[in-house]
């Protein structure tokens, strides 16, 4: 009995502990401590990679969290995080946004909270070339991708019949790739063309223009944070009408960029 009374109350002492900092607010404490905690990929290309000559992870994601600290007036640290950690790793307090290229979802916004848009891809594949002519030519085969992503889930749910293997990260999907161990790569194709565009082989592989999902994305904050999460958007929308948003896209996906794409969204409020 005495023990079952210890149980009870170290259990609602965690609870309690856990609606504290499940009410924290971040936008306080980050003035507070001088310092706001972002969770950013540190292997993928355009996004979030480390920097061969500074050995800093650089990138598009970083560039706006960067931009979000400036305008609180705080320093920002970055931690790496994987597409299957970074949301355990907000919602245990280990860092204070995501910025990752984290698809918003219906699921994942029962969990934690999303800022605008302000990404917008779609999901295809790489492939050797000459391999792939529609969708059908990739089902029953093996296709890699990432753990954790919302690309693993859209591939089961498009290609019933293929096998899907993930991995840690996509970089390891792509090595998979060229030793043969899968067919294709699947994740958003801003991701992929990065990934193709450092790859030494380039030339022997693709991109179909096969898409199985539209990727729009958010910057990941704990489910209730509301002054952050509104002190985000505000930034975002700030960042938008100055024309920094578009200067940050064009430095990694502009035409002088080793990876041109088109800028086809803006950021906006969501709806």
């Amino acid at each position: 009995m005495k023990r079952a009374v210890v149980l009870m109350a170290a259990f609602c002492f965690i609870v309690a502990m856990g609606g504290i900092a499940f009410a924290a607010d971040t936008l306080e404490t980050a003035k507070k401590k001088g310092v706001l905690v972002a969770g950013v990929k540190d292997s993928t290309p355009g996004f979030g990679y480390v920097d061969e000559k500074t050995r800093e992870i650089v990138g598009y994601d970083v560039d706006f969290v960067k931009a979000i600290a400036k305008k609180l007036g705080v320093k920002l640290e970055l931690k790496p995080v994987t597409s299957a950690s970074r949301m355990p790793q907000l919602v245990e307090g280990n860092i204070d946004i995501i910025a990752a290229t984290m698809t918003k979802t219906a699921e994942r916004a029962k969990q934690i909270d999303f800022s605008n848009t302000y990404f917008f891809t779609g999901q295809k594949f790489i492939v050797k070339k000459g391999t792939v002519r529609s969708l059908a030519d990739l089902d029953g085969k093996r296709i890699g991708t990432a753990k954790g992503s919302t690309s693993e889930q859209n591939a089961k749910k498009a290609l019933p019949k293929a096998t899907i293997l993930s991995f840690d990260d996509y970089p390891q999907a792509l090595l998979a790739l060229q030793q043969g161990k899968v067919f294709a790569v699947t994740t958003d194709e801003s991701i992929l063309a990065n990934l193709l565009g450092k790859a030494p082989n380039k030339e022997q592989y693709e991109i179909p223009d096969i898409q199985i999902s539209d990727e729009p994305y958010g910057l990941g904050m704990r489910k209730g944070d509301k002054n952050f999460v509104a002190f985000v958007n505000k930034t975002l929308l700030e960042m938008e009408k100055s024309g920094e948003a578009k200067r940050i896209f064009d430095k990694w996906f502009g035409p002088n960029s080793q990876t041109p794409l088109k800028r086809n969204f803006k950021i906006t409020a969501d709806k």
